[in-house]
């Protein structure tokens, strides 16, 4: 039985089309066929089907068969807006021929609502001297340095040890470690070990009394008392650089060769960011609320394709930080459902906010014209250097097409006029 925006098509491919088709699959099974007398992909037909079977031939037909079957069904419903790949299954397969049953999600519709005049407005944009400031010191801590220093270990300094833990005079598996690089105050060991180190200086060793924690991970080492011999190797400060001329020479940020250069740089950065995450948001807010006020029931289908979507993005964004999906469902734990699990919500999301937008492109009857496209093609061509058949050849003219009729549609939600 049919759901909403679903269809089922039977389509029979038969008579002189599934010969042909059976035929092309017998030349390429009797390539590997091996029958008494003949070379592979010498056997008469008739000699290859009394030995195999018209049968064998089913399943590599059934393949072919199925593009014929697809194409026809496109020419024969032309009007049908196809929205995902469709579900199909062999209701009959035999020597008169073999029927298909497609299973279609068609695109839903979309009874729009208000769209014009939202009472909805952009949140303002605002950069603090605060904000500028923190900026700034992510920079320079960028670029600290651990540099060696005379003298006794205090907090914030990394200490470089030799450690090995004893517990009742015997060393314990995992206690042991040399020339390990210690920032104090990192909390990195169990609590009171970095304190201890307090005070002490290069070529100092130390036995170190400690418990274990109730809590810890190892059994045979919850709440146990424990010793670590420990030997200072070298000490070493955290420095941040000054906002100096050296500073400003390793940034590598042309015209800034000063604090009130810098800060200028980072306000319009951070104002430009805070720009687009607004933009961002307005967009958002806006296609909520046409969605609100509109009618639409967004197929399974649809969503189920966009999380495959987003998960294949993924993926794409792992490989270039040269990991798998699998590795990562490793280390995660996560599963492949899981992962579509948590994509559910926002792939719903993607989905009715691009039907309404469509519906909007429709109802307007927004369109962009091909010197449109080719301005559009050309300028962004120049900011990625690549020429224009480099561009179009990896995004498409269709695409930049879309793109253009869905700014302006954005446009009118956020009652802007299009420059003509």
């Amino acid at each position: 039985m049919e759901k909403k925006n679903e269809k089922e098509i039977i389509i029979k491919i038969e008579g002189a089309d599934w010969e042909k088709i059976l035929d092309e699959a017998f030349k390429k099974a009797n390539r590997k066929a091996k029958i008494a007398g003949f070379r592979p992909g010498k056997a008469p037909k008739n000699v290859y089907i009394k030995h195999y079977g018209k049968e064998s031939l089913y399943y590599e037909a059934s393949n072919k068969a199925i593009e014929v079957a697809y194409d026809r069904l496109l020419e024969e419903n032309e009007d049908l807006q196809i929205v995902t790949e469709p579900t199909v299954n062999i209701n009959s397969i035999d020597d008169s021929g073999i029927e298909f049953k497609f299973l279609l999600t068609l695109k839903p519709e979309v009874k729009l609502g208000k769209y014009k005049g939202l009472k909805i407005k952009k949140d303002k944009v605002e950069v603090t001297q605060e904000e500028i400031d923190h900026s700034i010191e992510h920079m320079r801590e960028h670029y600290k340095e651990n540099v060696t220093k005379e003298g006794k270990i205090k907090k914030g300094d990394i200490a470089v040890i030799d450690f090995e833990g004893f517990k009742d005079g015997v060393a314990f598996p995992g206690g042991k470690g040399e020339n390990y690089s210690l920032e104090i105050g990192s909390n990195t060991f169990i609590p009171g070990f970095e304190d201890k180190l307090i005070g002490l200086k290069a070529g100092d060793e130390k036995e170190i009394k400690l418990t274990f924690p109730e809590d810890y991970h190892a059994e045979d080492l919850k709440g146990q008392k424990v010793v670590f011999k420990v030997k200072v190797n070298e000490v070493k400060e955290v420095v941040i650089p000054e906002l100096d001329a050296d500073f400003f020479a390793d940034l590598g940020m042309e015209g800034i060769d000063s604090k009130e250069a810098l800060e200028k740089q980072v306000k319009e950065n951070l104002t430009a960011q805070k720009e687009k995450e607004a933009e961002d948001k307005w967009t958002e807010d806006l296609l909520a609320e046409v969605t609100k006020n509109s009618e639409l029931d967004v197929p399974e289908a649809m969503i189920n394709d966009e999380q495959n979507r987003m998960i294949r993005e993924y993926s794409q964004n792992l490989q270039m930080q040269g990991i798998s999906l699998d590795q990562f469902y490793k280390f995660t734990g996560m599963t492949e459902e899981s992962l579509k699990a948590e994509y559910k919500e926002q792939a719903a999301k993607r989905v009715t906010y691009r039907l309404i937008l469509d519906a909007i492109i429709e109802a307007e009857k927004i369109d962009a014209t091909e010197e449109e496209v080719n301005k559009e093609i050309e300028e962004l061509s120049k900011k990625y250097n690549m020429t224009t058949e480099e561009f179009t050849n990896n995004f498409g003219s269709e695409m930049m097409k879309y793109e253009l009729k869905a700014r302006k549609a954005f446009n009118l939600l956020k009652g802007i006029k299009d420059d003509k």
